[in-house]
């Protein structure tokens, strides 16, 4: 038994564990979510829920149709604010191993930050240090992550 449990744990045949929320650090169903969320108490990894904002799309006011955004414009926007998030996390926790960001069009994973320190300590370190402020005028939603 312990055996077969342990060849399904965090895949779809596992009815307790959320694998998803095993894989990605977050879930579509949220806390609705009739499988088990185990969050980690510690981790390497911290996750920044929906940080990253895109500029807004422009519509024509004639047509109603989306206006072609300027791809250089898209990447210098994405650009500042990677450099900028990661002055922040390495002045606050210490050195990264890893940053990423989603791109997705699902709302549970647009726009999330994933960074994997070296150490958990230094993760735990920025972790507390972020918990109460904002970016861009939107509070900063961390939490430690079990992707690694």
């Amino acid at each position: 038994m312990a055996q077969h449990l342990a060849k399904i744990f965090g895949t779809e045949e596992d009815k307790v564990n959320c694998p998803f929320y095993l894989k990605m650090g977050a879930c579509r169903h949220g806390d609705r979510c009739s499988r088990i969320h185990n969050r980690p108490i510690l981790s390497q990894t911290i996750l920044l829920q929906n940080m990253y904002v895109p500029p807004p799309q422009q519509f024509d006011a004639n047509t109603g149709q989306p206006v072609p955004q300027d791809e250089d414009a898209l990447q210098d926007h994405f650009e500042e604010f990677y450099e900028d998030i990661y002055e922040e996390l390495t002045t606050i926790g210490g050195d990264l191993e890893q940053l990423r960001v989603c791109e997705n069009l699902s709302d549970h994973l647009t726009g999330n930050v994933y960074a994997k320190f070296y150490e958990e300590d230094d993760a735990e370190k920025a972790l507390q240090k972020l918990v109460g402020r904002f970016y861009g005028g939107r509070p900063i939603l961390a939490q430690f992550c079990p992707v690694t």
